[in-house]
């Protein structure tokens, strides 16, 4: 979970830096073009027998919904506080959970509606719809959430018919001419300083998701939960330190509903499976 931490910290930090130089597609070709690069070495030593799948379709509405969801992030990164662009990742589960109910046939259970309503009330406390005038950015964050949830949907249906390295290869594949094609439009070669930073955000990446699933296979979901809302607080101090961003307290108390929210499903969930 450290290392889940510090790559989704690192991954946000290269955006935010990239962002003054590179477009938002820029930035999703590169992540893309590493990625595929990391990925082709693990299926060389692996077996370029596992991409052979019958699910091509799924692939291709997975990726488009992640791609969607990654541009919503990287978007945000440039426009507002990276603690916000956090918060309102945090939504994810409750579009997930509401998706699945329609596309999985999944129980709404008690649990699951605590997790929903406090999500949506966190979401509110961060957006505070009426109070201000809402930032594009934001909202684009949000979407980015809902597509981030509809590639989950798809996943867990891949998951019961491919291999994980051939999920991220078909991931890479599909997005890098997503990336590519609108980026050419407003093409700008990368300064040598900007390279360290694609490859931070290119490698991060790859590791953050590595970590993630390294860490669901070792402790349970419900501490996963708990650690995974530290990237909140760690991120708002160093966007304080290193980039002046004022630390909202709306921000870190909307998220907490959220976590409370999630919090609770996660351990009646555990409670179910014992």
């Amino acid at each position: 979970m450290v290392g889940t931490l510090v790559s989704f910290m690192t991954m946000a930090i290269g955006g935010r830096e990239l962002s003054d130089e590179l477009s938002t597609f820029q930035i999703l070709f590169f992540r893309s073009l590493i990625g595929l690069l990391v990925i082709s070495i693990l299926l060389q030593r692996s077996g370029w027998q596992q991409v052979s799948t019958p699910a091509i379709p799924i692939h291709f509405v997975r990726n488009l919904a992640h791609y969607c969801g990654q541009f919503g992030w990287f978007y945000g990164l440039a426009f507002i506080p990276l603690a916000e662009v956090f918060a309102i990742e945090f939504t994810v589960p409750v579009w997930t959970a509401l998706l699945a109910v329609f596309f999985l046939g999944e129980r709404l259970t008690v649990p699951r509606m605590i997790a929903i309503g406090l999500g949506i009330v966190g979401m509110l406390i961060i957006l505070r719809p009426g109070l201000e005038v809402m930032k594009p950015a934001a909202l684009a964050v949000l979407g980015g959430a809902i597509c981030y949830a509809i590639s989950h949907i798809k996943t867990k249906k891949l998951a019961h018919i491919d291999t994980p390295l051939c999920i991220l290869f078909y991931m890479t594949v599909i997005q890098l001419p997503l990336g590519l094609i609108p980026a050419l439009y407003d093409w700008k070669t990368p300064s040598v300083d900007a390279w360290q930073w694609i490859l931070m955000v290119g490698l991060t990446a790859m590791s953050a998701h590595y970590c993630l699933t390294r860490a669901m296979k070792l402790i349970d979901a419900t501490v996963v939960v708990s650690m995974d809302f530290l990237r909140l607080p760690l991120i708002a101090a160093v966007g304080f330190l290193f980039y002046g961003e004022p630390l909202e307290w709306a921000v870190l108390i909307g998220a907490l509903v959220m976590l409370t929210g999630n919090y609770i499903s996660n351990r009646a969930e555990k409670r179910k499976l014992n």
